[in-house]
């Protein structure tokens, strides 16, 4: 699912261009400020109050540009996922396709990790908050996650057409273990307050390298117990 298909109802266009350039330049630094109070409180922490107050703006005037605070949450969706791509995908995409690539991915991911570890992580808070429920902005979170997860995946998938990784390395395990990576440094650094986490989490990114590398050793396949269901089910 790319960003566009996100479920966002876009605000009316005005009707003029300077007023609708004003509105989009309005639009965009309250959605900055959102993002900034949804790092620390999360996205269900957000409402129209508490952000009209942030930007000194009316609740009328916050209300125009979103019409609901379900719209105002899936707004700072995309925008984290904007920047999260600017900041981590498209710097990576300057490496060359297989192994150099997908270094730069994680690198570049462990970076704004490395930061998010104090302001934290919409992605991290936004699971926690939205797993068991169900809506548009779970959707919008859940697409956005999915998408990086599939640029990875294909990141994955190049370095083994490269010869770099194993021809027998299972692209859903090296990526199960490499996101596993990041979602446990989240927990160590910023909830634990572990020194070392980092340091840690690139050991773990060069030992999975040298595990799926071309001149490792073939993995046992991995065996799904198709038995055990999960508490929800």
């Amino acid at each position: 699912m790319s960003l566009a298909e996100l479920p966002l109802k876009r605000p009316r266009p005005a009707r003029a261009g300077r007023a609708l350039q004003k509105g989009e330049q309005t639009k965009a630094a309250i959605v900055d400020a959102a993002l900034g109070l949804a790092t620390q409180i999360g996205l269900e922490g957000l409402s129209i109050g508490a952000l009209a107050e942030v930007t000194q703006m009316s609740k009328s005037g916050v209300f125009a540009h979103f019409g609901s605070r379900e719209e105002l949450q899936i707004s700072v969706v995309r925008e984290y996922h904007t920047r999260f791509e600017d900041e981590v995908f498209y710097p990576a995409m300057q490496q060359p396709r297989g192994l150099p690539r997908l270094r730069a991915l994680f690198d570049n991911w462990m970076k704004r990790t490395s930061i998010e570890i104090d302001s934290g992580c919409i992605y991290i808070s936004g699971a926690v908050e939205f797993d068991d429920r169900t809506g548009p902005v779970r959707d919008a979170l859940v697409g956005s996650v999915k998408t990086w997860l599939a640029a990875m995946r294909r990141a994955v998938a190049f370095a083994k057409d490269e010869g770099h990784l194993r021809a027998d390395a299972d692209e859903d395990q090296l990526l199960f273990e490499i996101h596993g990576l990041i979602l446990a440094l989240h927990y160590e650094a910023r909830f634990l307050k572990n020194p070392g986490s980092i340091a840690r989490a690139n050991a773990g990114f060069d030992n999975i390298l040298k595990l799926y590398g071309a001149d490792a050793a073939p993995a046992r396949p991995v065996k799904s117990n198709k038995s055990v269901k999960s508490p929800k089910e």
